[in-house]
């Protein structure tokens, strides 16, 4: 008999909040919860993160319902040239507990054994979660090398993946004898959990009134597609008939878009920022039988990101503690730099970083691309400078590798530029208390949120940025951080490449460099304003409970 309670041994260790008693499960491909758990590529696993340490700090009815990545991502090392290299290591964790569930779901119709682990909250501050892994004894390699690797690049293996969360999570919750009130999915990959639902309640109303699910990708091509019949043989739909699957998603043809699907089957939706939600609202206005899409804007948790000296000074409006406080996290920061790149920088000197996920649209080589203008700019020496680059591009994505090995053979030409490996959460934190300025260069209306900015500006950096995500809710120009005019729509790419590349330059060379140099107060002044206005909408308690009072 399923309830409404969890177990004894997996409930949360503390009294529920009455405002948010409501029991939720959250599905997520990845969690970034702490460097030690590498289970996560990047923006969505941040995000994912923070809502379960807020949600643990709210004392909140949620738990999470994740994947035990056997080789993470991938591990981010170098070969003898410096390229960038990509390793697949075995990942063991003791403080991982075995609930002793053991279950198996069905891929290609055949039994596929599947094992739960538990992580309790006291490790690291969040809500009680669970992953899930085939790499278990009864399972042949094929079946075991489902929750091998993160995002595998294998069309078969990534869909299985995605029954893995989707149809194990939900049959992990019957295990346990739990029905939860609300099933969030976080994107589409768990999209599958829906139909095991629909075999236990028999109408897609039932489902609905269960699910609700957040979109992370701007752009309708982004989001996952798959053939039905392929699916269908995979057994991506548990024992729900092909003709009743398309009679309760609506999809017609044999292209099953996951996000259509997950939109089709939840009474609420959600988009990750207020830009996003009406691009979201746009894209998908006019596909029938889609549920009302407000927005959450992404955040991440103060707790866990914020310096707590800097934090500190912050709180009693002290700019110039900010400073000294800053100057000794450069020098952490630096000792890494050292260590990859045998360069010695200085924390006198205005230190710019670029650290994200390595992708087209992001741009990472926008202000390199002009190589006359950067050398100019990295060799004059009335206002120093230094910049840094990290982020880990898809393994298999053989055009942010160049991207990213282009930037690495060009540092060789400056004792002023690193590039760095191992963007995961340890460098992230480093590189968000040692920075002065964030650079962020994506495409205008391609970034859904963006939320590496958010922790840098939390540790008194300050974001330079196009105008786009998350930033268009928190910016305001030369008061807290620094934004390039929009390149007007229409321009072909090259173009507004030129138009975003000279605005950066320009800024950088009149603005920035002249007012960190030449009136550190203002400068300082900035700062707080930053780092108050940050804190005060994009803290992720206000997200999580936003999300109780919009979504759930």
């Amino acid at each position: 008999m399923t309830k409404s309670t969890l177990p004894q041994a997996y409930r949360h260790p503390y009294e529920l909040n009455p405002r948010f008693k409501k029991s939720v499960a959250y599905f997520s491909m990845e969690f970034a919860i702490d460097q030690a758990l590498k289970i996560y590529s990047g923006g969505l696993g941040f995000l994912a993160g923070s809502h379960m340490r807020s949600a643990y700090e709210l004392k909140q009815n949620v738990i999470g319902i994740g994947i035990l990545w056997k080789y993470g991502y991938y591990d981010q090392t170098r070969k003898t040239d410096n390229a960038m290299d990509v390793q697949f290591r075995e990942k063991i964790y003791s403080f991982l507990e075995d609930t002793g569930i053991q279950f198996s779901i069905d891929v290609h119709h055949k039994p596929v054994g599947v094992k739960a682990y538990y992580l309790n909250p006291r490790h690291f501050n969040t809500v009680p979660m669970f992953f899930l892994t085939t790499d278990i004894d009864g399972n042949d390699w094929l079946a075991r090398s489902i929750s091998f690797r993160l995002y595998d690049s294998i069309t078969s293996a990534k869909i299985a993946q995605c029954m893995l969360l989707g149809l194990g999570g939900a049959r992990l919750l019957d295990e346990l004898g739990y029905e939860p009130e609300v099933y969030h999915l976080n994107e589409a990959h768990a999209v599958s959990a829906a139909f095991h639902l629909f075999q236990k309640s028999g109408t897609a109303e039932d489902v609905r009134k269960r699910l609700v699910f957040t979109t992370h990708t701007p752009e309708e091509a982004g989001n996952e597609k798959h053939d039905i019949n392929q699916l269908q043989v995979m057994s991506f739909f548990g024992k729900v008939p092909l003709e009743t699957v398309r009679a309760i998603t609506g999809i017609e043809d044999n292209v099953f878009n996951h996000s259509l699907a997950a939109l089709r089957l939840s009474h609420q939706a959600n988009a990750v920022s207020k830009l996003h939600g009406e691009v979201s609202r746009h894209m998908w206005g006019s596909y029938r039988g889609i549920p009302e899409i407000t927005h959450v804007t992404n955040a991440q948790n103060h707790r866990y990101w914020a310096d707590a000296e800097l934090d500190d000074a912050r709180q009693k409006s002290d700019g110039k503690a900010v400073a000294a406080r800053k100057k000794e996290l450069k020098q952490a920061l630096f000792k890494v730099v050292a260590d990859q790149c045998g360069k010695l920088f200085d924390p006198n000197v205005l230190t710019i970083v670029w650290a994200r996920r390595f992708a087209a649209y992001k741009r990472p080589d926008l202000l390199v691309q002009d190589a006359e203008r950067f050398d100019r700019l990295m060799n004059q020496t009335d206002y120093p400078i230094q910049f840094i680059w990290a982020g880990k591009p898809y393994p298999s994505d053989e055009g942010a590798t160049h991207i990213f090995n282009s930037l690495v053979y060009r540092s060789h030409l400056y004792k002023n530029m690193a590039v760095l490996t191992g963007y995961e959460l340890a460098l992230s934190k480093r590189l968000k208390d040692g920075t002065d300025l964030w650079l962020n260069t994506p495409i205008v209306t391609r970034e859904a949120s963006g939320t590496s900015g958010m922790t840098a500006a939390m540790n008194a950096g300050i974001n330079f940025s196009t105008f786009d995500g998350w930033v268009c809710e928190f910016a305001e120009h030369g008061k807290n951080a620094f934004i390039v005019p929009m390149a007007p729509p229409g321009l072909a790419s090259a173009e507004r490449d030129d138009q975003d590349r000279h605005h950066f330059f320009t800024q950088l060379e009149n603005d920035i460099l002249p007012l960190y140099y030449d009136r550190p107060d203002d400068w300082n002044r900035l700062t707080l304003q930053s780092m108050n206005d940050v804190n005060g909408f994009f803290n992720s308690n206000r997200m999580a409970t936003e999300y109780y009072e919009k979504v759930y």
